[in-house]
């Protein structure tokens, strides 16, 4: 039989879809004889829904990569080593998370093309991706986003680069320009929440009543129903936004603030587990 409780299995590289795995041997590494008098080893891993193991590797390897896995997902594994009689022991298990998948050109395109705007700019704090790269038709991904009517200043307000912002500006960057949807920049700027950009705006003198063409909301509303930012909201109303204008279902910005906070709430309830 194994002389004592197997060591867990050693992980060694990861990435995002596979992890591998090896262990110590000892003096079973010495496989003398025939085949049939080896230790036998297997990988077991843990269905996190049952919390029970299936094997997903046996033989007299020393090493194993488990592949095809999904990113950013916590995996756990055990050893099983079996003697020449038959007989087992099960080594402690070992708990490894793969890693974030990397981001690569081809997600920086389907940012722009559906609109993730934090996938965009998680892509673009980054700084590992060429932004000039064009994708299967030619285009960048700047020639897409201007087709969808989102522009530069745009996307750094919500970034939040007040740097960029400013030499935007600087060199004609209009805070009258609006996106397919109606909104401007300063929709923008509160949909990323960074306060000393929404400062300096309003001090550049951008409109703050300014209201988009799908729900005819102003970026008051929007941080209202959206993100019941506070600070932000204090910000916009010291600046005079109009807290009476309504929207076009008729609802003034306390109001949809109101029903985001009963939303919220009524997911928290969702979430409580039920006591028998």
């Amino acid at each position: 039989t194994p002389s004592s409780k197997p060591h867990p299995p050693v992980v060694g590289r990861v990435t995002h879809h596979s992890i591998e795995l090896y262990w110590d041997l000892e003096k079973k590494a010495k496989r003398q004889g025939p085949q049939e008098q080896w230790f036998r080893f297997s990988i077991e891993e843990e269905d996190p829904k049952t919390h029970t193991y299936g094997i997903i590797y046996t033989g007299y390897a020393t090493k194993h990569v488990v592949e095809g896995l999904e990113p950013c997902t916590l995996y756990r594994f055990r050893l099983k080593v079996t003697s020449p009689s038959g007989e087992y022991e099960y080594s402690p298990v070992v708990s490894v998370s793969t890693t974030r998948e990397p981001i690569s050109n081809e997600h920086f395109h389907r940012a722009v093309s559906v609109n993730d705007e934090d996938l965009l700019v998680r892509i673009l704090q980054g700084g590992n991706v060429k932004v000039d790269v064009p994708n299967k038709f030619g285009f960048t991904a700047l020639m897409v986003a201007a087709q969808k009517g989102y522009t530069s200043l745009m996307l750094a307000c919500y970034a939040g680069h007040l740097d960029v912002v400013k030499y935007l500006r600087r060199h004609g960057a209009s805070w009258e320009t609006r996106d397919l949807g109606g909104c401007t920049a300063l929709h923008w700027a509160v949909d990323g929440g960074h306060c000393n950009v929404i400062e300096w705006m309003i001090k550049d003198g951008c409109e703050v009543d300014a209201a988009d063409t799908g729900l005819g909301w102003t970026p008051l509303m929007r941080v209202s129903a959206v993100s019941g930012n506070q600070r932000v909201a204090s910000l916009l109303i010291e600046a005079g936004a109009d807290v009476n204008m309504k929207d076009k279902d008729g609802k003034t910005p306390l109001m949809n603030v109101v029903s985001l906070l009963e939303e919220r709430k009524r997911k928290q309830m969702a979430k409580k587990p039920s006591v028998c």
